[in-house]
């Protein structure tokens, strides 16, 4: 009986070993699969949909220098040298764009001219380089661009908010290597470098930037998926070579509204009244104009106050400023430009030969 008894026992155990054996298997199978699970769906592969939309985001623009090189496609890496109308500029950042169509704006009925001081470097839509010494040779290269306005590859009315840190796993689900992302150049070899021998995840959540300026959570690859398909064509990509074609041909004052709503504070980027540039007396000045019609200056621990209205459409729109104890601005100016950017907004007013232009950074 003893003997039966042990036997029996030593089975159970087996058994029972057996089955604890079982079970830790299927939980850790179990487990495993619900990890492959998430991974899978968090995975970025190679020529995948949100891959793809990833790269256009990340994609050189080369639409914010066409006052230079009328080219969709490519960009003009700065520093570089150009003669407007007989004037010798070195454009060394972006604002050196809007100099450019400042001279080009002195006088509307000359020819306008803009030469290049060759060699420059020019920067192609995947951010390679090549080196341009001719007008002959640019022009070749921008004959690869789409035309003004055309649909091209580059999605233009979101950005990423970077740095992004990104995950890469091997065929067996285990991190090899983390990878932080720093701008679009790097983005977009990120994407293009994506192969079918490992898995990439972003690390969520991570902030991007929409066309008006706004941020946006993102929590998931789904979610990066949707919010980049929405903006694709949410906003004016301004992929033409018309340098005023940001002036007021299509302004209304709703447009000054909604700038001056959308940005508190300006500063005076020049004013110019009588042949005298005043905007250097003014350096710390800032101005809001309020929805209701008045506007408060504040400098140091100086207050100033006035009013402004806006009437008329298009290019007659008449901007009335009066400020008490500032005369300089005050007059009825004809609105020039409205602009607001990612980052930047700018209300450009004139009278005659005189300038007044406010820009924020909200």
């Amino acid at each position: 009986m003893k003997t039966i008894k042990k036997q029996n026992m030593k089975t159970l155990k087996i058994t029972l070993f057996l089955l604890v054996g079982l079970l830790i298997s299927i939980t850790s199978c179990s487990s495993n699969d619900e990890l492959n699970e998430e991974l899978t769906a968090e995975t970025i592969s190679a020529n995948s949909n949100v891959a793809l939309l990833m790269s256009k985001t990340a994609t050189n623009d080369g639409s914010g220098d066409n006052i230079i090189d009328s080219a969709n496609c490519l960009s003009i890496q700065l520093p570089v040298t150009v003669t407007v109308n007989g004037t010798t500029i070195i454009v060394d950042d972006e604002d050196g764009y809007q100099d450019i169509e400042d001279i080009i704006d002195l006088f509307d009925d000359d020819v306008d001219s803009v030469v290049i001081s060759y060699p420059i470097i020019v920067i192609l839509a995947d951010y390679s380089t090549t080196t341009v010494t001719s007008d002959s040779e640019l022009a070749a290269l921008a004959a690869n661009c789409p035309d003004e306005n055309d649909d091209d590859d580059d999605i233009e009315c979101i950005d990423f908010q970077y740095p992004i840190t990104a995950s890469v796993f091997d065929t067996n689900n285990v991190l090899v290597n983390t990878v932080t992302i720093n701008n679009d150049n790097e983005m977009y070899h990120f994407i293009e470098d994506l192969d079918e021998t490992t898995s990439v995840t972003i690390n969520f959540p991570i902030s991007i930037i929409l066309a008006d300026g706004t941020t946006q959570t993102i929590n998931n690859v789904q979610e990066l998926e949707n919010a980049i398909e929405t903006a694709e064509d949410s906003c004016d990509e301004d992929d033409d070579y018309d340098y005023d074609d940001d002036d007021c041909d299509t302004c209304s004052t709703s447009d000054l509204d909604r700038v001056f709503a959308a940005c508190l504070q300006f500063e005076v980027d020049d004013l110019k009244r009588n042949g005298t540039d005043l905007e250097d007396n003014y350096t710390g000045y800032l101005f809001t104009f309020n929805d209701d019609g008045t506007i408060t200056v504040m400098a140091n621990t100086t207050t100033w106050n006035g009013t402004w209205s806006a009437s008329g459409t298009a290019n007659d729109i008449d901007v009335i400023i009066n400020i008490n104890g500032l005369p300089d601005f005050n007059n009825t100016w004809n609105l020039h430009e409205v602009e607001q950017e990612i980052g930047e907004a700018e209300v450009e007013l004139r009278l005659g030969d005189d300038r007044l232009s406010f820009e924020s950074d909200c």
